[in-house]
Order: C-alpha cells, then structure tokens, then sequence
C-alpha cells in the first residue's frame, strides 16, 4: 500500500487540480516512466543537455499552461500562474532529477520581470515564446560580484536613437545557451545611482550575444555570456529605475519558493531506493533494518521529510493568499528556500550512513541526489542570507501577533497575479503575522510538541528581555545562531498548521517533534558557544535545552511505515 504522505509515481492521481493540469503532471510522469531509469542516469552521467525532455515539455504545452498568467494566455483558460500545480512539478522534477528542474526554475526566473514588465509588447512576445516551447534565462549574476545588483557592470550607453547597446558579461545563468529570451540587469552609463537602471530582454540567438561557456560539469547548462555591442531599442526594456531593482528581488521571492519542493522530490525518490536497498541487505544473518540505530536514522530521516512537506505544502497557501495587506509570505518563502532545502541535506546524509557504500553506485538515483542535494541550499541566495532576512521577522512574528482571517487549503485553479505586482522591495519590519500559537494549542495534547512549545515560549522570553543589543548585532556569527532558533518555530507552526488541515497521523507528528525538540536543543547549546554571548545569554540558552519524550511503542508504529516503503516503488529500468 503506497504511504499517503509521499509521492509515489505508481499511484500517483493529482485528482485535487482540474482535468488540464491532472493530464499534465500525470503525462509528465509517464514520460520520465517511459524513459526508464538506465536512460535517466546515463544522461546525468555524460551531462546530456536536456533537449529530449524540451521538446516533450514544449509537445504537450506544459511550460506555456503553467507559466503564463491568465492575462496573457490569449483566451487559454488553462493557462495560468497556479503555484500549487508549480509546486507539484518542481516535486516530480526534482524526482527524477534537478538538471530537468533547473530548466524549469532557470524558466520561471527569466519570466519574471516580463511579466511584472508594463512593456506590453514584451509580455506578448514571452506568452508566444512559451506557445512556441522555448526556455528563458535570467540575466542578474556576474563573476565579479555574484548577485550584488548595486553593482552591475552590464551597462548601456545610449545610442542617440532613443535606445542603447549593451556591453558586458553575465556569471552563472541557466538557459543562457538556449533561451528565446534572456532577462538582463544592467545600469545605463549617462544616469547616475538608482535611476540608472535597466532590465532588458536580450535573444540569445543574436549575433551580438555569446556564448562564453557552462561554468558547471553538468546537463545544466549554466552559462557564462557576453554582450557585445547589443542593440536594445524600447520593445526591450522591461524597467527602469528603481523598478528594475524592485523586479530583480521580487523575482527571487517567486523563484526561491521552488526549491523547497525540489527538494522533497529528491528525498522521496532517495528514501525509496535506501530503505528497500537497507531491508533487503543482510549482515551477521539479519536485515540491515534490524539495528536499533538505523531503524532510528530512517525514522527521523522519514519525519523530517514529512515535515519539510507539510510545511511546504502550507507555504503556498500563503504564497497563493497574499497580497499588499498580507505579506506573510515574505518570512514563509525564505523559511522554504533556507529550513526546507537544509532538512534535505539532513534527510539524505541520514539515509547514506544507512545505505553507506551503495550510495555512490553509478545505478543508483541516490548518487546523483547525494550530489544534488547539496546545491538547492545554495541557490537563490546562501543559507545565512536568507536566515538574516528571517530575522527580520523575528519579533512581530513571535511577539506581536496581528488578526488576519485564517487562510484555507489554496489548491483552486486561480491565477496568482499578485506575485507579479508585489510593489517595492522594502517595508519588511511593518510585515504583521498571526499568532503562531494556535497552532501548537491544538496539538497540546502530544508530549513532544508540549515540549517543543516550552521552548518556543522560552525564545520569545530570550527576545523580549535578553535579544543581542547594539553591539552584538553586529556579530553576524551570533545573530544566525538565533535564527535558527526563530527559525524552528516558524517551522514547527507550518507544519502544525498543515497536519490539522490534512489529519496527519499523530504518531508520525509527534516523533517529528522529538527531532525539533532535539534540534532546538542543539542550536541553543551553539548559541551557548558563541564568543560575544552574555553571561545570561548562555545562562538562557543551556534553561531552553530540553530531552525528547520517548515512546517505544509509537516509534515503533511510525518504524512500520518507513520498512512498509521498501519495494513500494522502483522506477522501471
């Protein structure tokens, strides 16, 4: 019998979404299926690029139906900016593997400063770019300095014709080999400061664009271009000014979402490989799922998977439901690029010391999500820049909660517009929040999440009485040592959230909390060690350590669904 909470190609059915995108994602699916595993992990081998997949993606309109916003899908009603059925793709492309996601995401970021663009002729020429099945690419990083946008050396001189040539280079850009429009960031050389600049869309098929090379040993094709001479007449530009700074953030906020989902499609089909690989391996006469210590490595692998999904899954109704006067998702979104993608890297290394030698097997899909699992945490800003944007957060959401209507299940077929008019990339500390603490009441009744909440309670303590002071705030080092703190409740609500809305097994949600309670435990005692803590401080931090509550009989119970994966799928060879 398939487990409820994990994807599984054999039985997968989307039924929840309408006819359209259930064929689509189910077409998808069969399509990878088809393929057979011994082809997938070829190309991965000898970084084929991924033409194959294209052509079917650009076959079945898949790309153009789920990237196109109702107010360009030219009497398609289909086709729309639906991020629960985005979220549901990056999960099965993450599946079968992140070089087809990377396409896709590298896609969905060249897109969005065209469609936050008021350059109407640009936003038609995208929707029939997509009609026509090509990829986009996004034009912001440079190798001197990576995503720093103040300081772009893409720039524009005016060519006395009421547009520009564009002369420069771009750094680490997907697609950049083959897309039918690249969204560039540059500044012009005759205005000074923020007004100077410029989003264009750049065809990587002109003669003034070139290919440097994929900076990357992969089927990604992670380019390195340049401009030379590139004409840029008004049908080009996207925006100017601080708008295009504007465009450039607010397209990460879309793009990074992504990643959470990708994620958890690694893991699943990871977790699959490694546990019937663990039950059917014998040492010393047993099954390798015989010993105490891997039974409790799958386990916590298995509930940190569980979680890294339901929190996801409720993200994007916030995401769907926001707007200018709820902004929630402007602390839930980095939460799923930095918590999401780091618990994956936690739940593959958990199966490797299982798994060991096997995980490095050239047959196996785990080799390949060993590798790519590593990268998603690094995408779209580091780890430690996104826990700093989480800071900000930090106390409206912990201590000054604000009423807001409670936000449903969003897995309607609407068109999420107001991801492409989000307005200025500023105001983060007037961003208001919920009580987070509903969410832990009605699960009061599980040990651990009573534990858990005793912690919660205790940070928002430590952030009214003992938060760093001037100087320390300074100290980077120690200010992220309390974002992880802050970043496990946010955590732990989501999922809370989620499991009340889907009736989640009890026991798997409390032996999830046994791990957060563990993992809170850590981070304070890091926070402990941390050269500029106070004397109170640390005193805090060793108060807020605390031991899980065991339960033989319920760790057993979540144990039974972990060993029922083993052979519950095998991709077809």
């Amino acid at each position: 019998m398939a487990d409820p909470l994990l994807f599984n190609p054999r039985t997968y059915d989307p039924e929840h979404f309408d006819p359209e995108t259930r064929r689509l994602l189910r077409a998808t699916v069969d399509w990878f299926e088809s393929r057979g595993k011994r082809r997938l992990i070829e190309d991965y081998r000898t970084r084929a690029w991924l033409a194959d997949f294209l052509s079917f993606a650009a076959r079945e309109g898949l790309f153009a139906t789920f990237l196109t916003p109702a107010s360009e899908n030219g009497g398609r009603q289909d086709a729309r900016w639906d991020t629960a059925r985005i979220a549901a793709l990056n999960e099965i492309l993450g599946f079968y593997g992140l070089d087809y996601w990377y396409a896709w995401q590298v896609t969905i970021l060249g897109l969005g400063p065209v469609w936050q663009s008021g350059n109407a002729a640009a936003r038609a020429r995208a929707a029939e770019l997509l009609s026509q099945g090509e990829v986009f690419a996004f034009g912001l990083s440079e190798k001197a300095h990576g995503a720093d946008i103040y300081s772009t050396d893409m720039l524009l001189e005016p060519d006395g014709e009421g547009g520009f040539r564009a002369n420069g280079s771009k750094y680490y850009i997907g697609n950049g080999n083959a897309a039918g429009l690249v969204s560039v960031f540059g500044r012009r050389t005759d205005v000074e400061g923020a007004d100077g600049y410029v989003f264009f869309a750049a065809d990587s098929r002109h003669p003034a664009y070139h290919v440097v090379k994929n900076v990357v040993d992969s089927s990604k094709y992670v380019s390195e271009f340049r401009l030379e001479d590139y004409p840029v007449g008004p049908r080009d530009v996207l925006h100017t000014g601080r708008a295009a700074f504007d465009a450039a953030l607010n397209t990460v906020n879309i793009g990074k979402f992504n990643l959470c989902t990708a994620s958890v499609g690694i893991c699943e089909h990871a977790m699959y490989e490694a546990v019937t690989h663990a039950r059917n391996r014998i040492l010393y006469g047993r099954p390798v799922t015989a010993f105490p210590h891997v039974r409790r490595a799958l386990t916590d692998a298995y509930v940190r998977l569980a979680g890294m999904k339901l929190f996801s899954d409720r993200a994007a109704d916030y995401f769907r439901s926001a707007g200018p006067d709820d902004r929630r998702y402007l602390l839930f979104n980095p939460m799923t690029k930095m918590k999401v993608t780091t618990e994956g890297e936690k739940v593959v290394d958990l199966m490797w010391d299982v798994i060991a030698a096997k995980g490095f097997e050239k047959d196996t899909y785990f080799a390949q999500a060993a590798v790519e699992i590593r990268s998603l945490p690094k995408l779209e800003g580091t780890v430690h820049v996104n826990l700093a944007l989480i800071l900000k957060f930090m106390r409206n959401h912990l201590l000054d909660p604000a009423a807001y209507e409670p936000v449903p299940t969003r897995l309607d077929a609407a068109d999420d517009a107001f991801l492409f008019r989000q307005g200025p990339a500023r105001g983060l500390g007037s961003v208001r929040f919920h009580d987070w603490r509903p969410a832990f009441d009605a699960y009061a009744h599980l040990p651990n999440i009573g534990r858990f909440r005793e912690q919660a309670d205790a940070l928002c303590e430590f952030v009214a009485t003992g938060a760093p002071d001037e100087e320390q705030s300074r100290d980077l080092d120690l200010l992220l040592a309390v974002g992880r703190l802050f970043a496990l409740v946010v955590h732990g609500q989501l999922i809370l959230e989620q499991a009340g809305l889907t009736g989640l097994d009890e026991d798997v949600l409390d032996e999830l909390f046994a791990v957060l309670v563990r993992d809170f435990s850590a981070h304070a005692v890091e926070l402990h060690g941390k050269d500029s803590a106070t004397p109170r401080q640390q005193a805090w931090a060793l108060d807020a350590v605390r031991r899980p509550v065991a339960d033989d009989a319920r760790s057993a119970r979540v144990w039974e669904r972990v060993e029922a994966l083993s052979g519950a799928y095998e991709m077809a060879p």
